[in-house]
């Protein structure tokens, strides 16, 4: 794979890239319709292919908040055509890496040292590259080490990225007249993962706090050997979740390891009222003896217990059972506004009961099988009703408190992984792990 030797951190370079980008997709687009007039049933798939190869291509040299909104969007099988899916999901631990020489710059840099002169061992080639840093091997003291290092400048592209992100991202999803707290949540979530300090702090708490959830594993962190820009923890064997389910494992070892992901999410979301909120496989191991590794902390959402108690209660037969209730719960959770009118509340509340009587099966079950496509199949269906409902379009999709977003990622995120493993959990089995 092709090194990279820097990475665009003003303004102007950013722009430029993604301008180019642009006119790219805009080619892409001229050949599809010239085509079209000589072919009328050419469908859109290669469209979608060479519009995803260079969207991801630009966005893999910027890295940082832009790679990461590819990574997010990843996880949106839902959403988005299948080719855009398949090739923003290489964001996850598959890009370009830095070059030799610019790690050793950029460690030099963030840590006043080269590595060689801090580990007994230091691999010059990374072995995992993503968004917002590389991993590097490294032996010290006999000891396996995993070294990650923060790509140099990212954390100080985040605002200009967002900023160039908020107007396409208010015509995609309809959300003009929003609140400016929405991409304020998402760019302070993208700057504290960018303070690796305060990853390697969250990290170690929540292994104190989690390490009693049966085959869970966690890498111990060496705050020594770590700086704000610079990470280092034990090395954890294992293949990665994706790889896990793709492999060939019985359902008892799929069972076991999603037991463990639902566990440790339900127990961080309903004990702790503080998750992982990065749900994706480039997080997550399995190692040989079916334990699920944990191994990454960078971001971490907190829940108030003014959006926490509503969230849940909106969700409970008794509320989907009772609209008067159900549309009380909405006005607390923001969907509903006191300025709305006649037609809106109806809109909307007929629109939020169909999405949570589907979305909030698996947690209102004593026992849920995600291998069973059914579930999936809801999901999808209501995500293309949606995404093609004229009378939405004309409405104003900003609906709901900044928290929905990491907790709505959280749960989608999580589905999608679940689905993957095709795991059958107890839901209800967290509850052991409660004080």
């Amino acid at each position: 794979m092709k090194k990279i030797d820097s990475i665009p951190t003003g303004k102007i370079e950013r722009v430029t890239k993604l301008v180019s980008t642009g006119v790219k997709v805009g080619g892409n687009y001229l050949k599809y319709y010239g085509e079209k007039v000589v072919n009328p049933n050419l469908t859109k798939d290669k469209l979608h292919e060479n519009n995803a190869a260079d969207i991801y291509d630009g966005l893999k040299e910027l890295k940082g908040s832009a790679l990461k909104v590819a990574q997010m969007l990843s996880m949106e099988k839902n959403l988005l055509p299948q080719s855009y899916v398949d090739k923003f999901s290489l964001s996850q631990f598959s890009v370009p890496p830095l070059s030799a020489p610019l790690v050793r710059k950029t460690f030099k840099t963030y840590f006043k040292k080269y590595p060689e002169e801090i580990f007994d061992t230091f691999s010059p080639d990374s072995i995992n590259a993503a968004s917002i840093g590389q991993v590097h091997k490294a032996v010290k003291n006999g000891n396996e080490l995993a070294v990650k290092i923060q790509y140099p400048g990212i954390r100080e592209s985040i605002s200009s990225d967002i900023a160039l992100v908020k107007p396409i991202a208010i015509r995609m999803f309809n959300l003009q007249g929003t609140s400016d707290e929405y991409f304020q949540e998402v760019e302070d979530k993208l700057i504290e993962e960018t303070d690796y300090k305060l990853e390697i702090s969250q990290s170690m708490k929540v292994i104190e706090d989690c390490k009693k959830i049966d085959n869970l594993l966690f890498p111990n962190y060496y705050p020594e050997y770590s700086s704000d820009k610079i990470i280092t923890m034990d090395w954890m064997n294992g293949i990665h979740l994706s790889e896990f389910c793709s492999s060939d494992a019985s359902q008892e070892e799929r069972d076991k390891v999603g037991q463990t992901l639902w566990d440790f999410y339900m127990f961080q979301i309903h004990s702790l009222k503080k998750f992982h909120a990065d749900p994706h496989p480039g997080n997550f191991l399995v190692d040989k003896d079916g334990n699920l590794i944990a191994i990454d902390f960078g971001c971490m959402k907190e829940i108030p217990n003014d959006f926490y108690i509503p969230y849940f209660e909106v969700s409970t037969p008794d509320s989907l059972n009772n609209i008067a209730y159900f549309k009380s719960k909405l006005y607390e959770l923001e969907i509903l506004k006191t300025t709305d009118t006649k037609d809106e509340i109806e809109f909307f509340t007929n629109m939020f009961h169909e999405l949570l009587s589907v979305f909030t099966l698996p947690i209102q079950a004593e026992v849920f099988d995600f291998s069973n496509p059914d579930f999936q199949n809801k999901i999808a269906a209501l995500s293309e009703k949606f995404a093609n409902d004229k009378t939405l379009r004309k409405m104003n999709g900003n609906r709901g408190s900044k928290h929905f977003i990491y907790v709505n990622r959280t749960f989608f995120g999580l589905y999608n992984l679940m689905f993957d493993i095709k795991a059958k959990v107890k839901i209800k089995d967290f509850e052991k792990y409660l004080n």
